[in-house]
């Protein structure tokens, strides 16, 4: 039987992985011009909202055990400005941050959950520095469909169950078993 601590790694990497898909889809169905909307000057456009999760990803998990999640290079405010970036960078970028977070937590073991690391000086578990970043990427990640959906219009396709189809899937899933 697996250990709690092994039982939570497992768990937390299989939600990031879910939820990077769900971006992943999400940006897919996106121009690269609609990558760069935005609904007024004080929002955020697709674009930006890549720039800063893969910015705050690369600053987190770069030497993860040994240095504070906050690096001194690391230029949060330039991350909410529209880069003049093409759809392929802002990609490159996106996938970047989720490897760099992949390298850190994917050799982690249960004895390293409750070493203590620091984010902008402030003492964290890794339990608790990953679960920070399980509710920081996801609530970001939830902003990027909703912008994609409203571009998108009447070319959305559903990342989940479309409106009007759960009993159909309901019952689907049902049958599988």
């Amino acid at each position: 039987m697996e250990n709690a601590g092994n039982n939570y790694l497992s768990s937390i990497k299989k939600q990031f992985r879910y939820y990077q898909s769900v971006g992943d889809r999400a940006i897919a169905q996106v121009s690269e011009e609609q990558m760069h909307w935005q609904y007024n000057p004080e929002s955020n456009s697709i674009a930006i909202i890549i720039k800063h999760i893969a910015g705050n990803s690369i600053s987190r998990w770069t030497d993860f055990l040994t240095s504070d999640g906050e690096k001194e290079w690391r230029n949060r405010d330039e991350e909410f400005e529209d880069p003049a970036s093409s759809k392929e960078e802002l990609i490159a970028l996106w996938n970047k941050g989720w490897k760099c977070m992949y390298d850190a937590i994917d050799p982690l073991t249960d004895d390293d959950l409750l070493y203590t690391i620091y984010i902008r000086n402030e003492a964290h578990t890794v339990i608790e520095a990953i679960n920070r970043q399980l509710a920081h990427v996801p609530y970001h990640i939830g902003q990027i469909v909703f912008i994609a959906k409203m571009v998108s219009g009447e070319n959305w396709n559903s990342l989940t169950i479309p409106k009007g189809q759960s009993k159909a899937f309901n019952l689907q899933k049902v049958h599988r078993s």
